[in-house]
């Protein structure tokens, strides 16, 4: 198994790394002397937990968990309460469920339990997501550059898919790396529209940048 390792890539992208890149590029144009090694020291604060790279388990895997820790190192700040939205309630397992689906996980028993240690705490968090019936509702509380984790009925899963909100002619899209497309895009569909086009998506989770 290759060791954990910060992968730095600007030309392919998945949903959740574009998110994290263009988060890290953002804070970057923020420091005084912007520099390539500030942005990949960005990305690997953004995209580990605590930032630090030990092994497959300390990179955030789901996405709630990224908001979780991310809203604790002040990077984002989770939008999202009991006052305005839903609770997700479920338990969150798919990867110790599925390990033969990840290389790291498949021969490697402790990285196993420590992948079960996080999700247990994760299904015991307190997480709160927009269905998406309320979605037109409550779009008042998405603000242009939010960052949308949509959420799933896919039993063990909390989020299927990443995108940044982006308002046009005052109506929410999405602007997200597509894989159907093959390439980054802005939803020509609403973001409701998305979800109901979608039988595994119920919502959103919803995290602003700081």
């Amino acid at each position: 198994i290759q060791p954990e390792q910060l992968v730095v890539n600007l030309q392919g992208f998945d949903c959740t790394t574009f998110a994290e890149n263009c988060l890290a590029l953002a804070r970057t144009a923020k420091n005084k002397n912007p520099s390539f090694e500030i942005f990949k020291n960005e990305l690997q604060l953004i995209r580990y937990r605590e930032g630090v790279i030990d092994g497959y388990p300390d990179r955030l895997h789901y996405f709630s968990d990224w908001i979780i820790e991310n809203d604790k190192k002040q990077i984002i700040k989770s939008v999202l309460n009991a006052a305005c939205a839903d609770e997700l309630k479920k338990t969150i397992n798919f990867m110790s469920q599925h390990p033969q689906s990840y290389n790291p996980l498949k021969d490697n028993a402790v990285f196993l339990e420590n992948i079960k240690e996080q999700e247990e705490h994760l299904s015991d968090s307190m997480l709160y997501y927009i269905p998406t019936e309320k979605i037109n509702a409550l779009s008042y509380l998405i603000k242009d550059g939010d960052i949308l984790g949509i959420t799933t009925n896919i039993e063990g899963l909390d989020i299927i898919h990443v995108g940044i909100a982006h308002y046009i002619a005052g109506e929410l899209h999405m602007i997200h790396a597509s894989s159907k497309a093959g390439k980054v895009i802005v939803s020509d569909e609403t973001l409701y529209e998305y979800l109901l086009q979608r039988k595994s998506a119920t919502g959103i989770m919803l995290a602003r940048p700081l």
